[in-house]
């Protein structure tokens, strides 16, 4: 039986960033995921992909994110149990839990708190005959090293942000690059699109809109494709690489089936305090929750994060008043009492 103060389901950059809260307030912290490594969605589906609300850093790579969030909570010890999912939730008559992953193993906490992101997923796949044969061979649906597309000729269809960002992204390295959506409004970020307009004027992006893909052609690999428009104008295009980006299709597992309240696929919480659910002790943090105005954004989770560990003090430690003292005043200290320098990926940073 692992036991810990809080137990973390899901080690994205929300849970990652809880354990630092969490320390702040000498509670420590147990961190339970189905993939065998910390990062979440960054680490596992595009640890190269640039991000670019992340405050204080005009532009972060995903993988130095998690990489940083990583250093910065060196100092509080987190533990994990990777490679397993968070299978059964057991609330004891003390008011504690017990949750079980899919391997058997046990964890005991008196908090728990839900960061899984948007759960587990998978991409959203287009409908196309043969799609399957040419996956691994052509069709990629995440970009997980941009080398790989190095001075090849590749197609982007998608309108939503991951694809018009790709798009710049994977622009400079292309040989060509070709974006295809199906309406000509796009569904991303006003700047991105007007980035991508600007390259399409400099001639390093092709843009053929309203259109979709409709055939994949090839006999060991993909060699190109059937594109329709919506005037019913049908041609084909060569194409080292298809990569279609129509977002992921979200699942909470077995989460569903602990008692939380659910909404569109969500856990709802009471945003109005702590992010707590209809479980008393058990929160929700990040992607996988939802309220009225809540924002998918990384930087609303780690908000979130810290009014719920905040929360989860006075929930351990009743009626004990602890003072916030801020940390460019006091520092950040292990359990063992020693002040901690910063962590020198994040200095590095800002030199």
């Amino acid at each position: 039986m692992i036991k810990t103060d809080i137990l973390i389901i899901g080690a994205g950059p929300t849970g990652l960033f809880t354990v630092f809260e969490a320390g702040l307030l000498k509670m420590r912290c147990h961190i339970i995921d189905a993939l065998p490594q910390p990062g979440g969605q960054l680490a596992e589906l595009y640890p190269k992909k640039p991000i670019y609300d992340i405050p204080g850093f005009p532009e972060v790579d995903a993988g130095v994110l998690v990489d940083n969030l990583m250093k910065q909570i060196e100092p509080f010890e987190p533990t994990f149990t990777l490679g397993e999912r968070a299978e059964t939730l057991e609330k004891l008559e003390d008011g504690t839990f017990i949750v079980t992953t899919n391997k058997g193993t046990k964890h005991h906490a008196p908090i728990v708190a839900i960061a899984g992101g948007l759960g587990s997923f998978e991409p959203r796949k287009p409908k196309l005959d043969k799609l399957e044969f040419y996956e691994e061979r052509g069709v990629e649906y995440m970009v997980k090293n941009p080398e790989q597309f190095e001075g090849k000729d590749i197609i982007i269809a998608g309108g939503g942000d991951s694809a018009l960002d790709w798009t710049i992204y994977l622009a400079e390295k292309a040989k060509s690059l070709t974006l295809i959506h199906r309406r000509n409004e796009f569904r991303g970020a006003l700047d991105s699109v007007e980035k991508v307009q600007a390259l399409k004027d400099a001639g390093k992006v092709e843009l053929i809109t309203p259109a979709e893909v409709v055939a994949l052609h090839g006999e060991d690999k993909l060699e190109k494709i059937t594109i329709k428009k919506a005037d019913g104008d049908v041609f084909h295009k060569s194409c080292d690489y298809l990569i279609p980006l129509f977002g992921l299709a979200p699942k909470l597992g077995p989460l569903a089936d602990w008692g939380l309240e659910i909404e569109k696929n969500a856990i709802k919480v009471d945003n109005t305090l702590d992010y707590q659910t209809n479980i008393p002790g058990v929160y929700a943090i990040g992607d996988i929750n939802t309220y009225p105005g809540k924002l998918k954004l990384i930087l609303c989770g780690f908000h979130e994060a810290t009014l719920m560990c905040q929360s989860a003090y006075q929930r351990i430690n009743p009626g004990k008043r602890f003072v916030l003292k801020y940390t460019t005043v006091g520092g950040v200290k292990g359990f063992d009492g020693s002040l901690k320098e910063a962590p020198k990926a994040v200095v590095k940073a800002f030199d």
